[in-house]
């Protein structure tokens, strides 16, 4: 059983490979806000849709000093071909021993008509310059979540003005 993090925890440290060569940990966003989301698939319909939006909202949210991470079981190949079909932006990191995932508590067990199964809960996590949690979103619905994600990275930016 994994573990839940909740606000206030303090984030639990992760090694990515993204990007080919690319390697993210959460050392790499000490001193700044990581919107850290978790989804299920690369190119699949929700999944799509919330890259795309985090992507357009990406100077944003470096406005609000906030870098942004999608993270899913697929691999780096995969996470290539999605950015460069959706010309996405933003950083992807290759979860494929689901160890990130479980360190989060969003590796779960999921039940689609019936059948039960493991996958990841669309879940994003807002981590503050400190490397605590500032704010979860578990079972994320897709629209407008990006810009929910903003202005609470924003209103983090402001609490530590």
């Amino acid at each position: 059983m994994s573990a839940t993090c909740e606000a206030g925890d303090v984030a639990p440290d992760f090694d990515l490979s993204a990007d080919g060569e690319k390697r993210f940990g959460l050392r790499d966003y000490r001193g700044k806000a990581l919107v850290l989301y978790f989804y299920p698939k690369d190119d699949t319909s929700g999944c799509t849709a919330e890259a795309i939006a985090f992507n357009g909202l990406r100077k944003e949210f470096a406005k609000a000093g906030a870098a942004i991470l999608g993270v899913s079981p697929d691999s780096t190949k995969s996470h290539a071909k999605f950015k460069t079909k959706h010309e996405l932006g933003i950083d992807l990191g290759a979860d494929e021993e689901k160890t990130v995932a479980t360190a989060y508590g969003v590796w779960v067990e999921k039940s689609m008509y019936g059948r039960k199964y493991m996958g990841v809960e669309r879940t994003t996590f807002l981590i503050g310059p400190d490397g605590r949690i500032a704010r979860v979103w578990r079972k994320v619905k897709v629209p407008g979540h990006a810009e929910e994600a903003l202005a609470a990275a924003g209103a983090l930016k402001a609490q530590k003005a």
